[in-house]
């Protein structure tokens, strides 16, 4: 499996166990604070290397000491990482999420050098090359540089996917429109769909997708699991059972989980089975990064752990 993520990198700093923010300048002590590489690109290529898949990533970051650990994260992971630009002058996008008790991760965030990579900056000899090409946040890429990846990964042969990074609250159509004949499969959340095609219910939200062009949606759910919604079916699949420790990372992990299966020659199903259980095992841990699995590991946890 010769994997390329495109789109979002950013480093984020995570703190937990976070009830509030201290008034003035008081101090409060946290039981963890840790740094992992993040983002619908860098996220995901993190757990698609656990899995077994050779990932490389490209995207933009800063000149700076945050680009550095990033880079070194990434690296450490297995990922690869020469793939990716450096921007003079420009801050790497970076997030610190003080995480609840129950997992919930409000989040302040700097965009950063996300919004800086350009059509001039995408390796298209290696997208040639690619098995698979998912591209993380297109919103920020911008439609017509989006298409134009996601096309000649297409044309070359590679199968494609998509994540959103926006919230639904935030999200349009039209910031997607000119992508959509060219994702085979889009990964989105189910308030995404909701917010992206203004619609109030999740099947006529995907429906509105797939006629644009889409060959599947498959959609989070949080704790209700995923649904797949094609063409011709509609599928749930159950999430598992778990006690959750943080939510960071759990779409990108379901993301790399499905991309793997799919890649394998799994069914959708059984894709989407393997897309949660890389998200619960993330979900375990703070980060990211969270969980030492791979691919077997993942199999037998969904093998042995209930469903919801």
């Amino acid at each position: 499996m010769n994997i390329i993520a495109l789109g979002a990198h950013m480093v984020d700093v995570l703190v937990r166990p976070v009830d509030a923010i201290p008034e003035g300048q008081n101090t409060a002590l946290v039981e963890d604070i840790r740094m992992t590489a993040a983002g619908t690109a860098a996220g995901t290529a993190l757990t698609l290397a656990k899995l077994g898949a050779t990932v490389r990533t490209t995207g933009a970051i800063g000149d700076d000491p945050t680009g550095d650990l990033l880079l070194s994260l990434l690296q450490r992971a297995g990922v690869g990482t020469e793939l990716i630009v450096r921007k003079a002058g420009v801050a790497t996008s970076a997030t610190v999420l003080p995480i609840r008790p129950n997992g919930e991760r409000p989040t302040l965030h700097l965009l950063g050098a996300n919004l800086a990579y350009e059509l001039a900056d995408v390796p298209w000899d290696a997208l040639a090359g690619a098995d698979h090409v998912h591209v993380g946040g297109p919103e920020l890429l911008g439609p017509d540089k989006a298409a134009a990846i996601l096309k000649h990964a297409k044309e070359h042969g590679a199968t494609t996917s998509v994540d959103l990074i926006a919230p639904g609250s935030m999200g349009h159509i039209d910031a997607i429109r000119a992508t959509l004949p060219f994702i085979d499969y889009l990964l989105p959340n189910d308030d995404q769909v909701l917010g992206f095609t203004a619609t109030q219910d999740l099947e006529a939200g995907a429906k509105v997708l797939l006629e644009a062009g889409v060959g599947m949606v498959a959609a989070t759910c949080g704790a209700d699991g995923a649904v797949l919604i094609g063409a011709d079916a509609t599928l749930r699949v159950p999430a598992f059972a778990i006690d959750v420790v943080d939510t960071t990372g759990c779409g990108d992990a379901f993301s790399a989980g499905f991309v793997v299966g799919i890649a394998l020659g799994r069914s959708a199903r059984d894709a989407a089975v393997l897309g949660s259980a890389a998200a619960a095992l993330v979900a375990q841990g703070l980060g990211s990064d969270a969980g030492d699995f791979d691919l077997a590991a993942a199999d037998a946890f969904a093998a042995a752990t209930p469903t919801r």
